[in-house]
């Protein structure tokens, strides 16, 4: 093992993040996400998926076979976003709410996951129907947060739903271990059905200013907008224009808003904010945000009326994320010596940083590349090697792909599975 080169400064680069949100109201996967997760979109070259769902089917027996096997969601996203290069990188699940973090296998090196946590603000702060999951993480040496929360329903509980609002935040600071204070953070992504509500107007006119499109008086009245005007750290909190039609309350499997008894008020339940670390002011009344060096742009902010499974449509925002990443190398660099014929000709080099600190439980492992062949002509199967850190319970090293002739050192699992034997 050899120590590597002193790390050389990296240019400035674009990573894109695509966010979703949705409250699936206990519904199982549609056949079809790809208009969720923007699959069609040629323009788009994605890096990072976060996907936060609220209600999920949360009964006992279902919770019991999630704690066994994945949950159908989980499933869902994996096997769609797997043939495209993506690996989940963590997940958090508290009751109904799942947090869900994929990326394309190239950054797995430049990812670390810090913690994880669940915050329940439910049934006097104990029950876990309503709060927060989070993960922390240092992105390409980067502090990132990301929260899903589900707050308290119900035009009048506007209130309680900051002060859940204000508690989720408070709770996310870790005295006991090397991790900044969650406003000390670069990037802080918080989404989920927060349930605001539009104040005032009546049920008549709220629904006549959707059918027209005219919703810059219902902006005035949102109860979330009415907040960040009155309390400075929450206007920290930046969104994207709110340029589609309230995403609740929907009659289940239409587009109508509900036609029960109750007939509640549209509103925009469901929202995707964003802050970004406040850097040191240069002078009195000129405060800035985030260095030049990270910036966050957002390209897309909408609903997707396409969706009908639940009484809430599912929201998403695309980002571009500017960064120069603080760290230039993977802490290990892998490479396989040579093809080889047989398990006994494996042969792999590594070679760690200075500041790397290994340990006897790592590990090297090999897995298949799966890719979509669909549209490509079929070729030998291709492989990685990564090293996972037992320390930092990440990922910190990936070698580029490489072909092996098929069979040579895989034995085939009962399912026709290529099974590593290493």
């Amino acid at each position: 093992m050899a120590a590597m080169n002193p790390q050389t400064e990296l240019r400035v680069r674009t990573l894109s993040i695509h966010v979703v949100t949705w409250n699936v109201a206990s519904a199982a996967p549609p056949p079809d996400l790809s208009d969720l997760l923007q699959l069609n979109n040629l323009n788009l070259n994605l890096d990072v998926y976060v996907i936060g769902l609220q209600e999920m089917n949360c009964g006992i027996m279902s919770l019991l076979s999630d704690t066994a096997f994945e949950d159908p969601w989980s499933s869902f996203f994996m096997d769609v976003l797997s043939p495209l290069s993506f690996v989940k990188v963590s997940s958090v699940r508290m009751q109904g709410l799942l947090l869900l973090i994929f990326a394309k296998y190239q950054h797995l090196p430049f990812i670390q996951i810090l913690s994880t946590k669940s915050t329940p603000t439910g049934l006097f702060g104990y029950w876990g129907n309503k709060g927060g999951v989070n993960i922390f993480l240092k992105f390409y040496g980067y502090y990132v947060s990301i929260i899903n929360c589900h707050l308290p329903p119900h035009m009048a509980n506007n209130d309680q739903r900051l002060e859940h609002f204000d508690r989720i935040l408070e709770m996310q600071n870790f005295e006991a271990q090397d991790i900044p204070n969650i406003l000390d953070h670069d990037l802080i992504l918080w989404f989920g059905d927060m349930n605001f509500r539009i104040e005032d107007f009546g049920l008549h006119f709220v629904r006549e200013s959707i059918k027209n499109q005219c919703y810059s008086d219902l902006w005035e009245k949102d109860q979330l907008s009415i907040a960040k005007r009155h309390d400075p750290l929450l206007r920290e909190f930046q969104e994207g224009p709110l340029l589609f039609p309230p995403t609740y309350k929907f009659d289940k499997n239409s587009n109508n808003y509900d036609t029960s008894e109750k007939k509640r008020k549209p509103a925009w339940t469901d929202r995707i904010l964003w802050r970004l670390k406040r850097q040191p002011q240069a002078a009195i009344h000129t405060p800035t945000l985030s260095a030049p060096h990270f910036t966050l742009f957002l390209r897309s902010y909408v609903s997707h009326m396409l969706y009908s499974i639940s009484d809430h449509k599912p929201v998403t925002s695309t980002f571009d994320l500017e960064l120069k990443p603080s760290v230039s190398a993977p802490l290990v660099t892998l490479l396989p010596e040579s093809p080889c014929a047989k398990e006994s000709d494996m042969l792999i080099s590594y070679s760690l940083t200075a500041d790397f600190l290994s340990s006897p439980w790592d590990w090297i492992g090999l897995y298949k590349v799966y890719i979509d062949i669909s549209d490509i002509p079929e070729t030998e199967d291709q492989f990685l090697l990564l090293y996972y850190s037992n320390n930092l319970h990440s990922v910190v090293g990936i070698s580029t792909p490489f072909k092996i002739h098929p069979r040579s050192f895989l034995a085939e699992g009962p399912l026709d599975e290529a099974q590593p034997q290493i």
